[in-house]
């Protein structure tokens, strides 16, 4: 019988990972949006240039660190509960997305990220948890 390779992955090692795949999706975004915003924006020469630089920079870093903050809220978790399943994933996408609100410093993106309309009808990731494990209790 063979392992489960994900499970002997160390966090850094799967944050990294996230991390240069993310980044540099971001930095492909940031090229391809950087352009169209400099011309929207009415930039030329050097402007531009500068523009579009920053822009590739920021969407790199951006999705870098919501990579990073993710790979590591997600497997903290999954350590926690030590278990694998989609609530590890649901809760690591509330944090990451809460992470960012903060950063922006508006706490209606904060609340949103509690309450998206991605969970499928519930109104908060805890309502989520409380009917898995209302469910969970069902099954035993």
């Amino acid at each position: 019988m063979e392992a489960n390779p994900v499970v002997h992955i160390p966090c850094s090692s799967i944050a990294v990972d996230s991390v240069l795949r993310l980044g540099s999706a971001g930095a492909i975004w940031g090229a391809c949006y950087g352009p169209f915003d400099a011309k929207r924006l009415g930039l030329s020469g050097s402007y531009r240039a500068s523009h579009i630089a920053k822009t590739v920079g920021k969407c790199g870093f951006y999705c870098g660190l919501f990579a990073a903050i993710f790979s590591f809220s997600h497997c903290g978790i999954q350590r926690y509960r030590r278990r694998n399943d989609w609530i590890n994933t649901l809760s690591a996408g509330v944090v990451a997305g809460a992470a960012f609100g903060a950063g922006t410093r508006n706490w209606k993106q904060v609340a949103g990220s509690y309450s998206s309309p991605q969970c499928n009808g519930a109104h908060s990731a805890q309502a989520v948890i409380d009917d898995y494990h209302a469910y969970a209790r069902l099954r035993q």
